[in-house]
């Protein structure tokens, strides 16, 4: 959990300033102009021209950025629920399995995203974004390389929580996996129960026969009291002790 929460600090905040298009059209638009990408007014020219709407890249899409905010959101859900199922005992591995499951495909989309294969266009095909191609050099110019640094960023951290989740997947399946060690014999448990050393059971039958009881260790009860008066009262006993003492 402390290594998620060091990947899901720095994810929430990238995807949540990334909202609603920090850099997103800028760097779509410095690629254009650099011959790296598709034309971020395609969807202008074909409302001008009647054409049927282009279908946008994912990479450069309202859609993965909303995406991203929600993952973000979902996952810091996930580790307050896998918290609070730690303190009452309740994480069990097939339900680790299932969430990180979930977590692994949700990532896995974001990261192709975030890669951004742009086809959109056949004169400029890109199979990645041209700030991982390139660098975030070309953004200088254009007074976009902080903005270009958090589109690195995003990507990295991205990863980052994609491997976390992948091990968290294989660590759950591990724990469902049969494993003879994990066996336990009932008859077995029964029978060690049971059954004893008979020197050792000896012994303690002899400790408890032994340790005589005397009158002066007698424990001492209401009745022991009453008996003792009515002893004193007897007068046969009173005058065989007057004989003794004479």
């Amino acid at each position: 959990m402390p290594i998620e929460l060091i990947g899901l600090v720095p994810i929430l905040v990238i995807f949540g300033i990334a909202q609603p298009d920090m850099y997103r059209t800028d760097m779509w638009r410095i690629g254009f102009e650099n011959k790296l990408n598709s034309n971020p007014n395609m969807i202008l020219y074909a409302y001008a021209n009647y054409r049927p709407l282009p279908t946008v890249p994912l990479i450069w899409s309202q859609t993965l950025t909303d995406f991203n905010v929600a993952i973000s959101v979902i996952s810091l859900f996930f580790l307050l629920s896998k918290l609070i199922s730690h303190i009452m005992k309740l994480w069990y591995p097939i339900v680790a399995v299932f969430i990180n499951s979930a977590l692994v495909a949700l990532y896995t989309v974001s990261t192709y995203g975030q890669i951004g294969p742009d086809y959109a266009d056949a004169r400029y095909p890109s199979p990645a974004a041209w700030y991982f191609r390139q660098g975030c050099g070309l953004a200088q110019r254009y007074g976009k390389y902080r903005a270009c640094q958090v589109a690195q960023g995003s990507l990295f951290i991205t990863l980052f929580m994609l491997v976390v989740y992948v091990l968290n997947l294989g660590f759950a399946l591990y724990a469902m996996w049969p494993n003879p060690m994990n066996d336990v014999d009932e008859d077995d448990e029964d029978r060690e129960s049971t059954s004893s050393d008979p020197k050792e059971r000896s012994t303690w039958e002899m400790q408890s026969m032994k340790s005589p009881v005397s009158m002066r260790e007698s424990p001492f009860t209401p009745r022991t009291q009453a008996f003792h008066t009515l002893d004193r009262q007897l007068p046969l006993r009173q005058q065989k002790q007057g004989q003794q003492y004479a």
